[in-house]
């Protein structure tokens, strides 16, 4: 058995909120917990920013917040990809210019 297949169940306890959730993944344990002190950020966000919110609307505020965030990295990256292809395509033609 390789090491990679070992970690394919990561078994971990975190905490959000006052709830404890035993979470099993293929990400690593220091993954996972970054990934449930993100969420937590956004639900304490969320919370202080809306007073009165119960726990669903909260945690699907937070959801919607980070869904966003993700959104927002997908279109810098689509961005930014497409700007290194400009770069590209435009260092070739100049090289080819240069050939000729």
């Amino acid at each position: 058995m390789c090491d990679t297949m070992s970690t394919m169940n990561e078994i971990v306890t975190i905490k959000i909120g006052d709830r404890d959730y035993t979470i099993r993944g293929a990400d690593d344990k220091e993954r996972i917990l970054r990934v449930a002190v993100y969420v937590e950020q956004k639900l304490k966000e969320v919370s202080s920013a809306t007073k009165g919110l119960n726990d669903e609307k909260a945690a699907i505020l937070a959801a919607l917040d980070i869904a966003g965030d993700y959104l927002q990295l997908i279109k810098e990256k689509e961005d930014l990809l497409r700007e290194i292809n400009n770069r590209s395509q435009r260092l070739i033609l100049s090289v080819n210019t240069a050939l000729h």
